[in-house]
């Protein structure tokens, strides 16, 4: 096949008629002469006629001198003349020529003589004109200098992608000379380089003749065979003037400063929304596991290929925790995420467990020094330090790991734990620039895992004496079973006034209280639990609920202008009543077997606090079997939803065939209580025995 893909036929006949012109020769104009002995033209070209203007007829059988040479040049050429016919000796210059239309051309000649096989005689002359040969050898010497002297590698290649000619700019790029370059394809002159994509490339400028022009490429060659360099290609389809295909041109222009500015660039940019995700992905809740979740869930894959988050247990129980140099580490592993490294997720240490790291582990010689510990190039030993077991470390092994880093978790100048790195697919090993990513990740992370373990302990402390302030009851008492429960609210650690008792009284009656107190916190407790010393108190006299709530009120009014709402109700056995006083409280929900339940139609009172509002006490029948239910408003309140659809839900719960208490209490919390209220919950249930024979 041709270089164009034109089959060329082997012994063809040469293209018959008018050819057009295709080389220097054409460019130049090159005209041909022959004189005899004598000096007569006895060959005329075409390119003479065009060159002096004298046909073939015109000048054949004519004295060269006589036809073309002023008279005041005629000595001197018939002298030069007969110096080639006598000597031998070419003789080449330029000299002015008369054309036939009466001007003067400067012409360059080429002056040889000739001998036919008959031992005759006769002189050669090549003629072109001075001006065009002086403009070609100014474009062939301008060209040659700046192929010689560019900065610029410049390669020509055949159609077999070949190499023709290499300029010295790129003979010191590749780091091969010149001659090596002749004649063999690119894969074989830089075999460090992946030449596929540039010879379809190649292949495609020769199909097409469409330019490529600034192709990045990066790779290695013999002159710098141990750094990765960058170059701009640009390739070129050479014809000659008939379109035939020669070959392909290349251009190419080191520009790794360019290049390594750019990925230095693409890696600050990174790195820095990196930081940015980081800052809204960390610490979206007070949640410790969930926080070390989302913290390996932003190293990965990022940064690393697998990622796990490790606290000291001592610093997760609220103790203040330092190492020896031979003793191990208890951590409890918090969170671990991996990308498409299986091997390695298997070999991390289980989330949720407390582990004893080994001294020698690298891990603990990160939280022990609270300085980052990392391993450019992981080996066999190092793997042995960075996994919990040799089992572990085999896995790691043929997972790939080739590159480790650890750096600590500190916050307020105490290390919390550490943040493990591996590097699996990633093909770069750690590097400074990432040790500088991982600690500011690390730094914002921690400040956020202590904020959540502080929390978590606050928040340990707040329910403990929250619920210490709660009351415990008998399951059945006064010819009621009861079922209680106390859930904490979702969002807060401060501890809530939601409070509910039991009191036994005189003759089997109970009374029943819930109880709200407006606001959360310390201050909010303390007003908890002075009503319900004061409600116990109150209720030992037998007073009337309306009655009982009057005197809270003033309590209430005296307690740092408080405000709290609050059901009180004495079942009575006796007579099957229960007589309710209501204080701003949400209604008790009554269920009677064999009907639909009901809110209790109270008349609903001001929350205790207010100040100078009368109370009413309402009596409702309770039969043996009736159910009574009690809670705070945490329980159905939501942003969401309007108060009456949640009571509407409330009733369509408690519609089922009776059963357990206690699993009704389960039922109403899972369904009806939402995880992030920040109200907590105090819920009341009542069953009413039968009498006893």
């Amino acid at each position: 096949m041709g270089a164009a893909g034109i089959p060329a036929s082997e012994g063809a006949e040469p293209p018959r008629g008018a050819v057009r012109p295709s080389g220097l020769l054409d460019e130049l104009g090159m005209a041909s002469v022959v004189l005899d002995a004598e000096g007569r033209i006895v060959l005329w070209s075409p390119q003479a006629e065009e060159l002096f203007g004298y046909g073939a007829q015109e000048a054949l059988g004519q004295y060269a001198a006589h036809l073309m040479i002023h008279e005041q040049h005629a000595d001197l050429v018939v002298k030069l003349f007969a110096d080639v016919m006598e000597t031998g000796q070419s003789w080449a210059g330029a000299f002015p020529v008369r054309r036939k239309d009466g001007g003067t051309r400067l012409v360059e000649f080429r002056n040889m003589r000739l001998l036919d096989d008959h031992g005759d005689v006769y002189a050669l002359g090549l003629c072109a004109d001075q001006s065009t040969v002086r403009r070609l050898e100014r474009n062939v010497a301008l060209s040659t200098r700046m192929v010689s002297q560019s900065p610029i590698g410049l390669a020509v290649l055949d159609a077999e992608l070949r190499y023709v000619s290499v300029n010295p700019a790129l003979e010191q790029m590749n780091g091969v000379p010149a001659a090596e370059h002749v004649g063999r394809k690119i894969g074989e002159v830089l075999p460090q380089l992946d030449v596929a994509a540039f010879e379809a490339a190649a292949r495609e400028v020769l199909r097409t003749g469409t330019p490529l022009v600034d192709q990045h490429t990066v790779g290695r060659t013999p002159a710098d065979p141990d750094t990765d360099h960058a170059w701009s290609v640009s390739l070129y389809r050479l014809e000659d003037a008939l379109g035939t295909v020669l070959g392909v041109a290349g251009s190419v222009l080191d520009v790794t400063e360019q290049h390594l500015a750019t990925v230095e660039a693409e890696t600050a940019r990174r790195r820095l929304a990196l930081v940015a995700d980081a800052s809204a992905r960390i610490g979206t809740t007070l949640d410790l596991d969930r926080t070390a979740r989302e913290l390996a869930a932003v190293a990965v894959p990022e940064l690393a290929d697998v990622a796990a988050v490790d606290l000291l247990e001592a610093v997760a129980q609220g103790r203040p925790s330092t190492l020896r140099p031979t003793e191990p580490a208890v951590m409890r592993p918090l969170a671990v995420e991996a990308a498409g490294a299986p091997d390695a997720l298997r070999a991390a240490d289980p989330p949720g467990q407390v582990a004893r790291y080994a001294p020698e582990r690298l891990v603990t010689e990160c939280v022990r020094t609270g300085s980052p510990v990392l391993v450019a190039q992981v080996g066999p030993e190092d793997l042995l330090r960075i996994a919990r077991s040799p089992e572990a470390a085999a896995l790691l092994a043929r997972a790939g790991v080739h590159s480790y880093l650890a750096v600590p978790l500190i916050a307020r100048g105490e290390v919390l734990g550490a943040l493990d790195l591996k590097r699996v697919h990633h093909p770069e090993p750690f590097g400074e620039d990432d040790l500088l990513l991982a600690r500011e990740l690390a730094a914002r992370a921690a400040v956020q895992i202590d904020n959540a373990r502080w929390y978590q302990d606050a928040r340990n402390t707040a329910l403990t004496l929250q619920r210490s302030l709660l009351p415990s009851h008998p399951s059945v008492t006064g010819g009621l079973e009861v079922a209680s429960r106390y859930q904490p609210a979702g969002a807060t650690a401060e501890v809530g006034g939601d409070w509910f008792d039991v009191i036994p009284l005189d003759e089997g009656k109970t009374a029943l209280v819930v109880g709200d107190v407006m606001g959360s916190g310390i201050n909010a407790a303390a007003t908890m639990g002075r009503l319900r010393t004061a409600t116990n108190t109150l209720a030992s006299l037998d007073l009337d609920p309306a009655k009982l709530l009057e005197h809270l009120d003033r309590i209430t009014e005296e307690l740092d202008h408080s405000i709290a709402t609050c059901v009180y109700a004495v079942h009575d056995p006796r007579l099957g009543q229960c007589r309710i006083a209501n204080a701003g409280h949400l209604p008790p929900v009554r269920l009677r077997p064999g009907r639909p339940p009901e809110l209790l139609e109270l008349p609903t009172g001001a929350p205790l606090g207010v100040g100078g509002v009368a109370f009413s006490t309402t009596t409702v029948d309770l039969a043996p079997g009736d159910r009574l239910v009690l809670y705070t408003d945490g329980l159905v309140e939501t942003r969401q939803h309007p108060l009456d659809e949640r009571l509407d839900a409330l009733l369509d719960l408690l519609d089922t065939p009776d059963g357990p208490l206690e699993e009704v209490c389960d039922l109403l919390l899972r369904t009806l209580h939402q995880p992030d209220n920040s109200d907590d919950v105090a819920l009341l249930i009542a069953r009413v025995q039968k009498p006893v024979p």
